[in-house]
């Protein structure tokens, strides 16, 4: 079924939304300084192709980038994708059968506001470690 979602996904607006994360990882690759937020814009490139059955969970190995990089990244480019994110997810949730995909698409969005310190794990991975703790 996740399959089948993934693909649903990626004809409506995986694609769409990828190429997206990856001007602007290309914009911010450019500025030099700013190459942390565009390996962050690649990693989340990866999971708006196939975000069904992966989660996104907090990562304790993560450096904290601080606030100022935060207030950074939001400026930069967090404000355009997290915006992008909720219209799709509005448009997407009209339909009974399109609200799950409109769910995925707010997830994409907090994480287009946010997305340092985490780490994007499939969900059979975090049952499995969840059950041997």
């Amino acid at each position: 079924m996740r399959f089948i979602g993934n693909v649903i996904w990626l004809v409506l607006a995986g694609v769409w939304l990828a190429i997206e994360w990856m001007l602007i990882a290309l914009v911010l690759t450019v500025l030099i300084v700013t190459i942390p937020f565009a390996r962050q814009c690649v990693k989340l490139a990866h999971l708006s192709l196939w975000p069904m059955g992966r989660q996104v969970v907090h990562d304790p190995t993560a450096t904290q980038f601080g606030a100022v990089g935060q207030v950074v990244w939001v400026v930069l480019a967090g404000w355009w994708l997290a915006v992008s994110h909720l219209i799709l997810g509005v448009l997407q949730c009209v339909t009974i059968i399109g609200i799950p995909f409109g769910l995925q698409s707010f997830k994409l969005a907090g994480l287009a506001l946010a997305p340092f310190g985490k780490r994007i794990v499939s969900r059979t991975d975090l049952r499995q470690s969840l059950a041997t703790t």
